[in-house]
């Protein structure tokens, strides 16, 4: 009992911080009519957008899980699961992008005061997400599976039913990353190939037709995209946990010990808090505020090693899995590895996408002799960087599924998503300062100001690449934790490679993540190329735009980008969904668990080399951009927006979203793994 109390004080604290966060937020006035009009013009094509595809998403949830209803055991309650964690996945997305469409105005406004007032603001309108997310995420979970337990005696039965919680949370973050990501790259690259490159105005200049979408995008693909992935993963790694515990009788009857993966989330929560309200304090002389954002992981990973030591010590008993006994001690390990891991995969990230690095200043110094080099280059940089992110892993993997098998991996999942609430506090805080630089430059403020939101940006640059690394290396862990509590409900003791369908499953599976990246990326080249052609039909038929006697069509833009999305993000959806049910009647569960291996090795090493390439041709860009090889306006600078736009949809469109390939699947064979056993029998049936 004293757990569950625990659970739920934890996340009633985490919706408090929100609260207060968004008070904070909201006390700043925004002065004057530009910035008000502007911010208004962000907030309404934001709010659109989502309203308009998560319409679409909901109808597909509905239809989704009536097939869940009328083919899993206990359909009807895993169902209502489903529809549970894809509604809170999607209020989870709304209200960020709430705050974040406030927050951005009112940091641009407290700029005029000083960097450290600006980034006050900022910080505290990611904090919303970060604490709303995880707060809701953990009293969804455990309400969820408190009110299944009074249905049920069997605890497997509980814990298979609360993986539709998962599965609806991992669902929406689907379409939210693939659309979002299909949204802000086409604004995107639209507004930096025709407005920078072929105009030569700066960027987020006022008089740039897609400047109104591209803010938008920043929004819909890393407040909205980012949070939903977050909220599958930490869902989805509970949920693992849970299944693959519940399987143990002895463990199923321990109350404090079954919840403990809630748990270790929930105390997460305060030493979160604890990080964010006494050490994330910039000084009003300070010209950097880097540091101040990296300490927050560093320190809330160390203060929650000592935290999760006492309660692992405090709560777990230990039993038996297999053939092994899994202890307090070795589950310890387990968490510890993956919390660890995680923070070794952000300083990696960080070393090769920051310009204060040697490989970003490589890639810079290559676009000095033209586009095809720093291409060349920033794909170099990408396969290089996935090397040591894979080891981390393997070693998390290793210690974890050596000391606490499976179960110990879900911990290790766990472990690495500990302190989200943290992680994405930082991460939302990049998109908030982009657009209050954005709006600083449409307002006109001033160069003090802009300079201001520059070093705010800048930050958020570094710290989004750690996001994205963190939630590559949490997808994977949870992946495979899904792939073990798919491997127990199927009932499938090993798997020999050396088989004709595992080994052909295995070769499916790890062409499928290069399949959705091809959908993807094209996806961002359609979508970018109507944008590109409205940009230039508006620069072409009225001319006045480019002298400022004319206003562009925001309108326009947005709507291209828009539908663009909604349309082109239903075929990778499809992809994901459909193939494992597919591919697991037709062939079976061994064939299927060989397609969830491979796609699970390649779409790691995929997801990290495109997303770190992305980062690193972004700010080879900025490092241009601040005076390096003769800066703005130069050959060189020219080269680098070139590969920027390249590595847009690889660092916001398809890289983070091969995390939630990884996991969907996963997670979609271990709800349907029953319906998929009978449905193979059949087919079985009707061969001569």
């Amino acid at each position: 009992m004293l757990v569950l109390i625990t659970i739920y004080l934890c996340g009633l604290v985490a919706i408090a911080a929100a609260l207060h966060f968004t008070r904070q937020v909201m006390k700043v006035e925004v002065v004057g009519e530009k910035p008000l009009r502007i911010a208004a013009a962000i907030e309404e094509g934001a709010m659109a957008f989502l309203s308009q595809e998560y319409r679409y998403v909901g109808i597909f949830a509905l239809l989704f899980a009536l097939l869940i209803a009328v083919t899993v055991p206990h359909g009807l309650h895993t169902a209502i699961s489903f529809l549970v964690g894809a509604f809170i996945s999607s209020v989870c997305a709304f209200l960020g992008m709430k705050i974040a469409v406030k927050g951005n105005v009112r940091t641009a406004m407290q700029a005029q005061v000083g960097l450290h007032a600006a980034f006050r603001v900022a910080l505290h309108s990611g904090a919303v997400m970060g604490f709303g997310l995880t707060g809701l995420a953990v009293l969804g979970l455990v309400t969820t599976a408190l009110i299944f337990n009074l249905f049920y005696d069997d605890a497997l039965q509980v814990m298979e039913i609360v993986s539709g919680f998962g599965l609806g949370g991992s669902t929406v973050a689907l379409f939210g990353r693939v659309g979002g990501g299909i949204y802000t790259k086409a604004a995107d690259v639209g507004a930096d190939l025709v407005g920078k490159v072929e105009a030569g105005i700066p960027e987020d200049d006022p008089r740039n037709p897609a400047v109104i979408a591209d803010n938008v995008g920043d929004n819909v693909g890393d407040i909205a995209g980012m949070g939903a992935d977050l909220f599958g993963s930490c869902a989805e790694a509970t949920c693992a946990a849970m299944v693959i515990g519940a399987s143990v009788a002895a463990l199923a009857q321990n109350l404090s010990t079954i919840y403990y993966p809630i748990l270790i989330t929930a105390v997460g929560i305060p030493v979160c808090l604890f990080t964010l309200l006494m050490f994330a304090k910039v000084a009003k002389q300070a010209t950097s505020v880097e540091p101040t954002l990296k300490n927050q992981l560093l320190l809330s990973t160390i203060i929650m090693s000592v935290v999760v030591t006492v309660i692992t010590k405090l709560v777990f008993v230990e039993f038996p899995l297999g053939d092994q006994i899994v202890t307090p001690n070795g589950v310890l390990v387990a968490l510890l590895s993956g919390l660890w891991a995680g923070l070794l995969i952000g300083v990696v990230t960080e070393y090769y996408t920051s310009h204060a690095y040697k490989p970003v200043r490589e890639v810079a110094a290559s676009s000095q002799t033209g586009a095809a080099t720093n291409i060349i280059y920033g794909l170099s940089l990408g396969y290089k960087s996935a090397v040591l992110p894979v080891v981390a892993t393997a070693v998390a993997i290793y210690l974890a599924w050596t000391l606490a098998g499976m179960y110990g991996v879900a911990i290790a999942a766990i472990g690495m998503i500990s302190t989200i609430a943290i992680g994405l506090t930082i991460d939302a805080y990049g998109p908030v300062s982009d657009n209050a630089g954005g709006i600083a430059e449409m307002c006109e403020l001033g160069e003090e100001v802009r300079n201001r939101t520059d070093t705010l940006d800048a930050a958020g640059n570094t710290t989004a690449a750690i996001g994205k690394g963190f939630a590559i290396g949490s997808a994977v862990l949870t992946a495979l934790a899904l792939f073990g509590a798919f491997l127990t409900i199927a009932k499938v003791d090993a798997l020999d490679l050396l088989q004709p369908l595992v080994f052909a499953g295995l070769l499916v599976g790890g062409v499928l993540p290069f399949l959705f990246t091809a959908q993807t990326m094209r996806a961002v080249g359609e979508a970018a190329y109507a944008m590109i052609e409205e940009v230039r039909r508006q620069f072409r038929q009225v001319p006045d735009i480019l002298t400022g006697k004319a206003q562009p069509d925001y309108r326009r833009c947005v709507g291209i980008a828009t539908q663009a999305a909604i349309k082109l993000m239903v075929a990778p959806g499809l992809l994901v969904m459909l193939t494992p049910l597919i591919f697991g009647s037709l062939f079976g569960m061994e064939a299927l668990a060989g397609l969830l291996a491979g796609s699970l090795v390649s779409g790691l090493v995929l997801a990290i080399s495109a997303s770190n390439s992305g980062g690193g041709w972004d700010n080879a860009k900025k490092y241009i951009e601040a005076g390096a090889h003769g800066g703005k306006g130069t050959d060189a600078h020219k080269a680098a927006v070139v590969g920027d736009t390249v590595g847009d949809p690889f660092k916001d469109t398809s890289g983070p979203s091969l995390n939630i390939l990884m996991k969907l699947m996963a997670i979609t064979s271990l709800v349907f793994a029953p319906a998929l056993i009978k449905a193979h029998a059949f087919v079985l049936s009707l061969l001569p």
